[in-house]
């Protein structure tokens, strides 16, 4: 989210015009595929090639915290503007059939309108801009839209625009908000659990020796046929060399009861009923005739609880050395699972208590951030960019607006109680954050500060550090 109190600069103004039927003609000529904009969207493309910046709109701005700023540049202001510019063009342009610094003005502003204009602007409307925004007492975020730009020499300069900003709202009482806050020691129960678990994933399954038939526990290994009924066209349900627990949790009943008793070598039917909750889709509420071959009994062996066991797993000298790091991970999970929760609740009735209109622009570029991760994670897992390119963002941006709204009231609120509590960043806070950013992406910190630097990453990472740090502050001052 970019901070609050934007600067807004020339390029800003030229480059979000929402209505540019409303603004003069020549804007469009003046749109520049690189914009330079000082925040970035964590990977969001700013490439605008291939498209008429004249049509791309801006977000719709929220009307309850939307303001509309209207500049007019006296005539003689804005004809001295155009002389000077005029003038050093004059100066520096190289024209074939004309002298340096002799060609005429106005073949410096028929060759030159374009930049001359662009030029003039420039030098007129930054400063008065910001300046007029600081004289409304509000701290802008987002684009500023222009919606009606007038400017030739001779005549004055015009500018209207609209831009969304942070509505001023009272925090009193805040530290008064509290939520549950749940205790984060671990139980003797969970621990146990955790080593269940590691020794299920030890498991092994062997093939039982004796003559016997298929009792509770054991796991059968059959292959299958199923037809669904009444769907005589459909596909049959089967498998080869499946491994099914006798009364296992994952096991319909209705197989387990099939099975108990079979042999290896037998064939049997099985009419299955699966109920209308069950987890395959496909045979949800269907009722599924199955011919069954059981091809051998196994039994599931589960290792023992030893040093030997321990060390099987990694660099463990024993088995109380396990379950000493499996206590350690366990505690350390369940703090930052607890307090994960617990700070969404706060976050959550603070919302509650202070309710405010949020900029539009705000909400928009969270959902691009939000977009981003998934992006990432998809690619990650494998799709293309072809894949991607078939996605339905609208759909996608409008499911992640709810979640990317109640993101941005946290920010705000945080920045904020952040301001209240006089909390900060120190340098040595943001090295380190950057050291361990350049150790995973594996780039040189040197070079990584560069680039943060100049795309304006290092004030949002300082950003984020403040708003994690107030947001611990909250948490450590909630009643045990």
């Amino acid at each position: 989210m970019r901070p609050e109190g934007k600067t807004l600069s020339t390029t800003d103004i030229l480059e979000n015009n929402p209505h540019p039927e409303a603004a003069d003609a020549a804007l469009e000529q003046e749109s520049h595929p690189h914009a330079h904009d000082d925040h970035d969207h964590e990977g969001h493309d700013h490439s605008h090639e291939g498209h008429d910046h004249g049509h791309v709109h801006g977000p719709i701005l929220n009307p309850d915290c939307t303001r509309e700023l209207v500049l007019d540049i006296p005539v003689e202001e804005v004809s001295k503007a155009y002389g000077k510019v005029v003038g050093n063009y004059r100066k520096y342009a190289k024209i074939p059939g004309f002298r340096a610094g002799k060609v005429p003005e106005s073949v410096i502003k028929r060759r030159y309108a374009t930049e001359i204009r662009k030029d003039v602007i420039d030098g007129l409307l930054p400063e008065r801009f910001n300046k007029a925004v600081s004289e409304l007492g509000v701290r802008p975020v987002g684009q500023p839209q222009v919606t009606e730009l007038t400017v030739e020499d001779g005549a004055p300069l015009h500018v209207k625009a609209v831009f969304e900003f942070v509505p001023a709202f009272s925090m009193e009482g805040y530290q008064s908000v509290t939520v549950p806050k749940p205790t984060v020691e671990i139980t003797e129960q969970e621990v146990q659990a955790e080593l269940a678990q590691l020794r299920e994933s030890r498991a092994t399954v062997e093939p039982v020796e004796e003559d016997r038939a298929l009792v509770e526990g054991d796991w059968a290994q059959i292959t299958y046929k199923g037809l669904v009924e009444g769907e005589a066209d459909a596909a049959p349900v089967a498998g080869e060399d499946t491994l099914v627990e006798i009364g296992g949790k994952d096991t319909v009943e209705a197989f387990s009861n099939a099975l108990k008793g079979a042999k290896p070598g037998q064939e049997l039917k099985a009419e299955v009923i699966y109920p209308a909750d069950y987890a395959e889709a496909k045979l949800a509420g269907k009722t599924v005739a199955y011919d069954v071959e059981v091809k051998a009994i196994k039994k599931r062996t589960l290792p023992e609880l030893d040093d030997e066991f321990a060390k099987e797993l990694g660099a463990y000298e024993s088995f109380a050395d396990l379950e000493e790091r499996v206590r350690e991970h366990l505690a350390s999970r369940k703090k930052r699972s607890v307090e994960g929760e617990t700070k969404d609740r706060l976050f959550a009735a603070l919302t509650e208590r202070y309710p405010f209109p949020v900029p539009e622009s705000l909400v928009q570029e969270q959902i691009d951030a939000r977009l981003d991760r998934g992006l990432r994670a998809l690619a990650a897992q494998g799709m293309d960019t072809e894949q991607m390119r078939k996605l339905d963002f609208a759909r996608l941006r409008a499911a992640q607006r709810d979640s990317a709204s109640a993101e941005v009231k946290t920010f705000i609120l945080l920045d904020r109680i952040a301001q209240e509590e006089n909390i900060t960043v120190s340098d040595e806070e943001l090295d380190h954050e950057l050291q361990l950013a350049a150790l995973q992406s594996r780039e040189p910190l040197d070079a990584l500060k560069v680039r943060l630097t100049e795309d304006g990453g290092l004030a949002r990472i300082r950003e984020q550090l403040r708003r994690e740090k107030t947001a611990s502050v909250l948490y450590d001052r909630l009643p045990a």
